[in-house]
């Protein structure tokens, strides 16, 4: 399931990136983030049933992102409570880092993944974006963040979610 989920956080960073780009509605660009949001919310309802908590948990950091992402597109809402939303998924997504650097994913298993780390921070610093540009007010790194979400969803999503669905990973 990690794999399919990965491949529309791909495609969604992707397309968040390029329509920041070339500066297209925020309405439009919302069509994606729901329907990844919705892919990941049912992935991440089936974790939660079928026990895998972990994977459930960090899971729905990602789908709550591109669910609020599509409302304030939609609406035209205030950035900041996403701004603070990010900063809390960040801050998270550097200790999932060093978990699955110290331990995997299995942390009984004791199996350390640093790609897996290395993605998860790299995703820290897309999410901590919006604490330095929204919350900090420094506007000049803003134009650096498309080209961020277009770099991480190339090679945090799409690539290894390709190579989960192919069983090469």
């Amino acid at each position: 399931m990690l794999g399919v989920c990965l491949l529309f956080v791909g495609i969604v960073l992707i397309n968040n990136g390029i329509c920041n780009l070339y500066k297209i509605d925020g309405k439009s660009a919302a069509v994606m983030n729901i329907l990844t949001g919705g892919l990941s919310l049912y992935i991440n309802f089936l974790n939660l049933y079928l026990g895998n908590f972990y994977a459930a948990g960090t899971g729905l950091l990602f789908c709550f992102t591109y669910l609020f992402v599509a409302m304030m597109d939609i609406w035209g809402l205030n950035p900041i409570p996403f701004a603070y939303f990010s900063t809390f998924v960040a801050i998270n997504a550097i200790a999932f880092g060093f978990v699955e650097g110290i331990f995997g994913s299995d942390l009984l298993g004791l199996v350390p993944d640093w790609r897996w780390a290395a993605i998860w921070w790299l995703w820290a610093i897309l999410w901590g974006s919006s604490f330095f540009t929204d919350i900090l007010g420094m506007k000049q790194l803003a134009k650096y963040v498309p080209w961020l979400q277009i770099f991480e969803g190339i090679v945090t999503a799409w690539i290894p979610g390709l190579l989960l669905i192919l069983e090469l990973w």
